[in-house]
């Protein structure tokens, strides 16, 4: 059985990471990965069954950084297979020192697929340019969708972040996106519109209203949501 890894999503709680469960994963195995316990593990998921561990579910693995804690100037990575830091290094223009500087207590020579790092000199949200908003790549994202699904042009989003390679997006990777033709969200955060959304669920998952909403987005049809339409969700700041 495999879960929809978006309807999944969860808020991990300080000091842990969200990490998505692979083929063979358990608990201990987990645990050995990531250099913590399966204690820890279970004391961070209240209520996963270990013994039921799905393929695509979301899980919380302590003792790792999480997008917040990364430090100003970083974005978090999730380690691949083949990932070492000098790879990295070139993958993101930087350096293997920085990434080291960016990762204390993390040991290069022991990489660990699944792990988060925090990798230096990639776009944050408050490092976006002007007329821009800060996305993070999930998978099947080409620099071609997030053109039409943010309806700008490929090449906007190629100037707006030189030195990323469109071909080798990682899941996680902060872009940032022109936002031509979305509405103004000033003080907001922009949100695009998945399967199954209404604007009732979506007001409730950011602790808004619906009239907020529809004030912040004239014209749109709460009767008539189209997927993958991008809206602004007024006073939430983005993440």
């Amino acid at each position: 059985m495999y879960y929809d890894y978006y309807a999944l999503q969860v808020t991990c709680p300080p000091g842990t990471q969200p990490y998505i469960i692979r083929a063979g994963d358990t608990f201990y195995s987990l645990a050995q990965r990531f250099n913590t316990t399966v204690m820890a593990i279970m004391r961070a998921n209240p209520g996963v069954d270990p013994n039921r561990l799905m393929i695509g579910q979301q899980i919380c693995i302590p003792g790792a950084p999480t997008p917040g804690q990364c430090p100003s100037g970083t974005t978090p990575y999730i380690i691949r297979a083949g990932d070492t830091y000098y790879s990295l290094a070139q993958r993101f223009n930087t350096t293997v020192a920085a990434i080291i500087a960016a990762n204390p207590g993390v040991d290069p020579n022991r990489l660990m697929i699944g792990q988060q790092i925090c990798i230096p000199g990639a776009p944050s949200p408050g490092q976006c340019p002007e007329g821009t908003v800060p996305y993070v790549v999930r998978a099947g994202d080409t620099y071609y969708n997030l053109a039409q699904r943010f309806n700008t042009t490929v090449d906007a989003i190629r100037a707006a972040n030189p030195g990323v390679d469109p071909n080798r997006l990682m899941i996680g990777q902060t872009l940032c996106i022109p936002h031509t033709g979305l509405p103004p969200c000033p003080g907001g955060t922009y949100y695009t519109i998945r399967s199954g959304d209404t604007l009732f669920s979506i007001a409730r998952r950011y602790n808004v209203t619906v009239d907020a909403i529809l004030a912040a987005n004239p014209g749109l049809d709460p009767q008539s949501l189209q997927i993958g339409r991008t809206i602004c969700i007024p006073g939430v700041q983005q993440s």
